[in-house]
């Protein structure tokens, strides 16, 4: 788009932005995306003409973010992406974590000295709930990439800027890790600005996946040794249950993440007590892990599940509704339970299938192995008894 006609486009923003603020019906409706925005940022409270939420984490702060973040892994790629395009002198790449905070900028030395006035700075919290509508923050509540283009943003200070935003994924679990930004001047917008932060981003992510890949091999080199001198099915995973090494049993990608002392449930291998390995676990059958026998009190406050198997008992302490939950599950026998019934024996009626659905969910995150779906049971190789019944 011509400088002119982004000239006219921004005028006929201000008069939309002017409008809706002010109550009175716009010349045209703004974007959806916009509207959906500026509908939360007003129920905030966020006071367009004023200069809100500005202040900066301190620089300790920000270099122990920019440390711990995986972001940092793949920093110099996004920037030599955004910042070999030819109109890089006219803006900014902005990299924030998953709170919105500013973790790294780089451009143009004039486009950051229009920014530092605008309080668009390392250590600044740039979401919806800070500063009003923009394309980190909208992105980060949309969930979504994120354009925004002059008076599309909420306040009066960020008119004259544009930006271009969108979420960035950690490959390995899904996770949000932050967002890549490009603004600059509003009139200086360029169209291919959209596709060089969407391919930045597709880099980005792919640079982390080939990165979980190296440390797969490395954690894959580490157990060498021990595969070498085994006996039996087992499984090589990282902390987030991706394989590295297998053997006697079909590969799978991935496996439930390990926890220590927790029950895991693998196909192909039964019950396994996960053991830790330098980098990693080592998933296979053992015999303590062939049964694993808990108990739940009910007499307790709060009711507690101690589960035997493995080298050490472990314990949790449970919710009254999970524990009546689990009573109830551990009741129905081998044949288990569906979640009619459940809710029937909890509420009376089979009316509250999703909310019961919904806490056992909660529960596996705790319980993990100790728990079947379809039908609801007590996992293969569990036993339960209950005790306390009388005295609650």
């Amino acid at each position: 788009m011509a400088t002119h006609d982004l000239a006219m486009r921004a005028r006929d923003l201000v008069r939309i932005h002017d409008a809706v603020l002010s109550g009175s019906a716009p010349p045209e409706r703004p974007r959806a995306v916009v509207a959906r925005s500026w509908t939360r940022v007003l129920s905030l409270g966020i006071d367009p003409d004023g200069r809100n939420g500005r202040d900066p984490l301190p620089p300790s702060e920000v270099e122990e973010r920019r440390r711990t973040s995986r972001l940092s892994l793949v920093i110099d790629e996004i920037r030599e992406l955004l910042l070999s395009a030819a109109d890089a002198s006219n803006y900014l790449v902005v990299v924030t974590d998953a709170d919105g905070v500013v973790l790294w900028r780089s451009g143009s030395p004039r486009v950051k000295r229009q920014a530092d006035g605008l309080g668009f700075t390392d250590g600044a919290t740039w979401t919806e709930a800070a500063v009003g509508t923009n394309a980190i923050g909208t992105a980060l509540a949309e969930a979504a990439p994120v354009q925004l283009f002059s008076a599309e943003h909420f306040e009066n200070a960020q008119v004259p800027w544009y930006c271009t935003a969108s979420p960035i994924h950690d490959p390995i679990d899904g996770s949000l890790l932050g967002i890549v930004d490009v603004s600059g001047p509003a009139l200086t917008l360029h169209p291919a600005i959209e596709a060089l932060v969407t391919a930045s981003v597709r880099l980005a992510e792919a640079r982390l996946w080939r990165h979980h890949e190296e440390r797969l091999d490395q954690l894959r080199r580490t157990a060498e040794p021990l595969l070498s001198g085994a006996n039996g099915p087992l499984l090589v995973v990282d902390d987030h249950g991706w394989v590295a090494a297998h053997q006697g049993v079909a590969v799978r990608d991935r496996v439930e993440a390990p926890q220590p002392d927790r029950a895991l449930a693998v196909p192909g291998l039964g019950l396994c007590l996960p053991e830790r390995l330098r980098g990693g676990w080592l998933i296979r059958p053992s015999a303590s892990a062939h049964m694993l026998s808990a108990v739940l009190d009910l007499g307790a406050t709060p009711a507690t599940l101690e589960v035997r198997g493995g080298d050490s008992p472990w314990r949790v302490a449970l919710t009254p509704r999970h524990a009546e939950l689990l009573a109830a599950i551990a009741a129905a026998g081998a044949g288990g339970v569906s979640a009619g019934r459940l809710s029937q024996v909890l509420y009376g009626d089979s009316g509250r299938q999703v909310t019961v659905r919904a806490e056992i969910s909660r529960m596996r995150r705790v319980l993990g192995a100790l728990l079947a779906t379809n039908p609801y049971r007590l996992g293969e190789g569990v036993s339960l008894s209950v005790v306390g019944t009388g005295t609650r």
